[in-house]
């Protein structure tokens, strides 16, 4: 993530299938926050299993309602199997954009959660057992549009 100056990275099987995203956040959190040793601790112990993915197919307008909905920066592209094939960032989307359109997704992403905000273990292991569901990464994803 230094090196290439990014805030997450894709997490992906041998087959080069999406798995699952370790963000910055996930390092801080689940890692630092924790006190985790490095050494002892793989990526999957921490990353963020519940994973939103877009298709090759998709529309710049469906791209950016499910980024401003599922408050993310960063959506994975992926075909077939989950197999990644590329990210579409929040700043692609500002290269190619209208400014108005722009402002209105970073708006939305910057927005905050509806409903109660839950924290401790007990929502810890609610969240991790609707990850392992692979709820998003196959509910979620928009397909024939």
């Amino acid at each position: 993530m230094d090196e290439e100056d990014v805030g997450s990275l894709p997490v992906v099987d041998e087959e080069t299938r999406l798995v699952a995203i370790v963000t910055d956040r996930d390092i801080a959190i689940r890692a630092v926050g924790r006190a985790l040793e490095p050494e002892k601790t793989s990526v999957m112990d921490i990353a963020s299993k519940e994973v939103y993915a877009l298709t090759p197919d998709v529309d710049l307008d469906d791209a950016l309602a499910m980024i401003a909905r599922v408050q993310v920066r960063r959506l994975p592209v992926v075909v077939r199997e989950n197999e990644l094939v590329g990210i579409v960032a929040q700043a692609d989307v500002a290269r190619t954009s209208k400014e108005k359109q722009t402002g209105e997704v970073v708006e939305a992403i910057s927005r905050a959660p509806h409903g109660p905000r839950v924290a401790g273990e007990a929502h810890d292991r609610e969240r991790d057992t609707a990850s392992d569901r692979g709820r998003c990464a196959e509910d979620d994803r928009i397909r024939d549009h």
